[in-house]
């Protein structure tokens, strides 16, 4: 037996006018405290719906018509004033930072912030979690397990402590890196200079260098054009022997130790996950962290070799493909279909794939991942110039935003935060620009195709319909879980409320930090359904999540039954 539950009440809303004019864009500008409104009486109007099997009963109950309260000139604000809701977003500078953790309107969109030199403090991370941060990513390509270990305890030290916020680990692999060698002192070349790149140890001069690789040479053909750092200085191949690559230097620049190599359009033939990646990802399950972020996946059997591991570890970690070289671009889909969600690494696919082909695959990918029901993150040189300057390019700013509106779960902050000058503006940069953008997408925008993800689960009918039912009150959706995917399904289905995701989980809680739109909340779960309900309310309340008499739709379903038989689903509208 299927059985849905339903009321309905009138929000109030603000008065504008019906036509397309200014006024109408401005008064949908309007701060929530603006005086023209529509306030519902006490007796609202409702909807009570039953649905049983193949028949559906509806009952209508008395009303009382909304009294409208008339607008005065002085309410219609001058043209000073339209945006002035804007400034408080634009205080980075002056407002200390816990202004930011607690914002009139909940950022959807999730950051990720790499933890280095300039934060691996208690203090930072502290600040960064108050600031915005939802992920901290560790990468493992820079540090030993020693500082790794700190900040992963600080984290979860802070996740212990907090009462309204959580923090998720991720953990990213280095990859098989091609590097060059270490050299004395840092080498200025020249375009038109000759240079060579060799596999032999130990070389570091003028004209010459090391490559960790030892395929290095049977990899790279005459013609091939070779990248340093992605593309800060490139080189051609012209020819090569046993031993070394000869180049002549296309774009100079100051060469340093170990830089990062890539060859133009191709891979290195090196397997996905090295030794080292292997160590790490073993840390990583003596730590419980949350994800892996997994560099330089080519295939889907990569993916499902790590899950095998994880799976005879008994470890509940979820795997994130990164797509950042030119051989994972055909075999996408079943890259994406085999892992828990993908990040779009655009520096190194950048350095692979020709540049102009990067903002279109960040579209597909983002694309696909939707239609999967998959996570997706965007990242690298989203407010690069802030690892030096306060404040960002109005370029980065658009990219941000472009990634929102595209529909990223979360977008990364790497270098700005890992060994930037002003990681914690970077953040709040980051936040606004989010929060700002989301104001301006229509709620209730999902791929057509998102329910052939979850077309073997009821609860996918009735996380639609919750969306459907946030989207026409303007409610926030409260559900219960202990596994995370009923939290993570409403997600994919971007509400326009908030997704209060309580769970009696911590390891949950941690994970679905990172999905658009949920607010993850540890709650012990009693054996009262009703007793749990009013609990999970209160805590709403008193931490100022909602307010008095604020409605919300709760929701019932998933794949394990919590106070319900396995054939029953609810959807209900409750007052806070």
């Amino acid at each position: 037996m299927a059985q849905v539950v339903a009321t309905r009440s009138i929000q109030s809303s603000l008065l504008c006018p019906s036509t397309g004019s200014v006024q109408d864009r401005v008064e949908k500008l309007k701060p929530s405290s603006f005086a023209s409104k529509v306030l519902a009486r006490d007796e609202k109007k409702s909807y009570r719906l039953v649905h049983r099997r193949s028949c559906i009963v509806a009952r209508r109950s008395a009303r009382v018509e909304p009294e409208v309260v008339p607008v005065s000139p002085e309410d219609v604000p001058n043209r000073e004033q339209q945006f002035q809701h804007l400034q408080v977003h634009q205080l980075l500078d002056s407002s200390p930072v816990g202004v930011w953790s607690k914002p009139t309107v909940r950022r959807k969109t999730k950051i990720v912030c790499t933890i280095g030199p300039s934060t691996n403090t208690r203090e930072m991370i502290w600040k960064l979690a108050e600031a915005g941060m939802n992920v901290a990513r560790m990468n493992m390509s820079h540090g030993d397990h020693a500082s790794h270990q700190k900040v992963i305890d600080l984290v979860k030290e802070y996740n212990a402590q907090s009462k309204d916020n959580v923090i998720a680990i991720m953990l990213d692999t280095k990859g098989p890196e091609v590097r060059s060698g270490d050299l004395p002192q840092p080498i200025t070349l020249m375009s038109g200079q000759e240079f060579t790149f060799t596999i032999r140890r130990g070389v570091g001069t003028a004209d010459s260098v090391s490559v960790n690789y030892d395929d290095f040479v049977n990899d790279v053909e005459v013609g091939d054009m070779l990248l340093v750092d992605g593309g800060m200085m490139s080189f051609l191949v012209k020819s090569k022997t046993e031993d070394s690559v000869k180049c002549e230097v296309v774009d100079g620049g100051e060469l340093k130790s170990r830089r990062h190599l890539n060859v133009r359009g191709k891979s290195a033939t090196l397997p996905s996950i090295t030794e080292k990646d292997w160590d790490d990802i073993k840390f990583g399950v003596d730590n419980k962290v949350d994800f892996y972020a997994v560099s330089f996946v080519k295939d889907a059997q990569v993916v499902h070799e790590l899950k095998n591991y994880l799976q005879s570890c008994g470890a509940d970690i979820h795997v994130i493909v990164k797509i950042e070289s030119a051989d994972s671009i055909p075999n996408l889909h079943s890259i994406i279909t085999a892992s828990d969600g993908a990040m779009v690494a655009r520096g190194d696919l950048g350095a692979e794939l020709p540049i102009e082909e990067v903002p279109l695959l960040q579209e597909e990918i983002i694309r696909i991942c939707r239609s999967m029901g998959k996570a997706v993150i965007v990242a690298t040189n989203m407010l690069e110039s802030m690892i030096v300057h306060p404040t960002p390019t109005r370029a980065e700013v658009s990219d941000i935003a472009i990634a929102v509106r595209e529909g990223a779960d979360a977008v990364m902050l790497s270098g700005e935060t890992a060994h930037g000058k002003f990681p914690l503006k970077a953040v709040k940069v980051m936040h606004t620009v989010a929060l700002r953008t989301e104001a301006t997408i229509s709620c209730g925008e999902m791929p057509p195709n998102l329910g052939q993800a979850f077309k073997n689960h009821m609860s996918e009918m009735f996380a639609y319909h919750a969306t459907m039912m946030s989207n026409t009150l303007g409610t926030s959706i409260v559900v219960f879980t202990r596994t995370g995917f009923m939290g993570t399904l409403l997600s994919h289905y971007r509400p326009s409320g908030t997704i209060f995701a309580f769970t009696n989980e911590k390891r949950i809680q941690q994970r679905l930090a990172s999905y658009q739109g949920v607010c993850p909340i540890y709650l012990q779960f009693s054996d009262d359904a009703e007793e749990t309900f009013a609990n999970a309310l209160a805590l709403l309340k008193n931490q100022g999540m909602v307010k008095e008499g604020e409605e919300v739709a709760l929701l019932q379903s998933g794949r394990q039954p919590i106070w319900r038989f396995q054939s029953t689903h609810y959807i209900q509208v409750r007052q806070a």
